[in-house]
């Protein structure tokens, strides 16, 4: 596939990201807190997730493994990147959280499946196959590099401690929702969200291409309605909900 053919594909898929965002802030996506049984049929909430998360891990590793340029140049720093992120998400995170009667609606998992198989498709193809002479000892000084894997590493450390802190919320053998405090829960409903989608912009900014531009486009996508979503459940089911809170970036929204 040419670099043009990857690019007419990232910009349709940029597109839909745009209309996924405007119909995501009216439909709530059916799972965690939001679960509902009118989306049709169920799996365990654990299960959903390795599911829907094991594509993006498992095209990523593959590119590495068999890409064409996948270790002749410095993309394998990126592809490392990517994989760590996936790894957690996959193979740690769902034996982390707390086992929950709620399941998740197969129809988001296959949803999930789409996602990772065209973001991590267009990521792992590009780096694989069309990054000859891109990620070389000058990419690896720029400053675009150290701004965007600043920004990785900084959105996966937000990320990462909002999940414990969300995940240790309860003590063993409570049940039910509480208000999170602390860390950047003292400012945004969703610093969980904020962290993931200042990671995959950090990224975008350190590969500099088209194909991680797009999926942090859909990060942002995808991410902000459901904290918006988030915002709105906090404030229906607590009515001392801090009012000073905002919804996924502190101070303004």
């Amino acid at each position: 596939m040419s670099l043009q053919n990857i690019l007419q594909i990232c910009y349709i898929w940029m597109g839909i990201a745009a209309l996924v965002h405007i119909t995501m802030f009216f439909v709530t996506a059916p799972f965690g807190r939001h679960t509902t049984t009118k989306w049709g049929f169920s799996i365990n909430n654990k299960l959903g997730w390795i599911i829907m998360e094991m594509p993006s891990l498992g095209i990523m590793l593959y590119f590495l493994i068999y890409g064409t340029y996948s270790l002749t140049n410095y993309s394998w720093i990126l592809f490392l990147l990517w994989i760590l992120h996936y790894t957690h998400r996959t193979l740690i995170y769902p034996f982390r959280i707390k086992s929950t009667p709620k399941k998740m609606p197969v129809l988001i998992v296959l949803n999930a499946i789409l996602f990772n198989l065209m973001n991590a498709g267009l990521n792992g193809y590009f780096l694989a196959e069309l990054s000859d002479g891109l990620y070389n000892e000058k990419w690896l000084c720029s400053l675009h590099f150290y701004i965007g894997l600043f920004l990785f590493i900084i959105g996966a450390y937000i990320n990462l401690k909002s999940d414990s802190i969300l995940i240790h919320l309860r003590k063993p053998g409570e049940t039910g929702y509480k208000i999170p405090v602390g860390f950047l829960f003292k400012y945004i409903s969703s610093p969980n969200l904020f962290g993931e989608i200042i990671e995959w912009i950090g990224f975008a900014v350190m590969a500099w291409n088209i194909p991680a531009l797009t999926f942090a486009v859909w990060t942002y996508a995808n991410l902000v309605p459901r904290a918006k979503n988030h915002h709105d459940w906090y404030k229906k089911h607590f009515e001392d909900y801090p009012a000073e809170r905002k919804i996924v970036f502190p101070f303004i929204f």
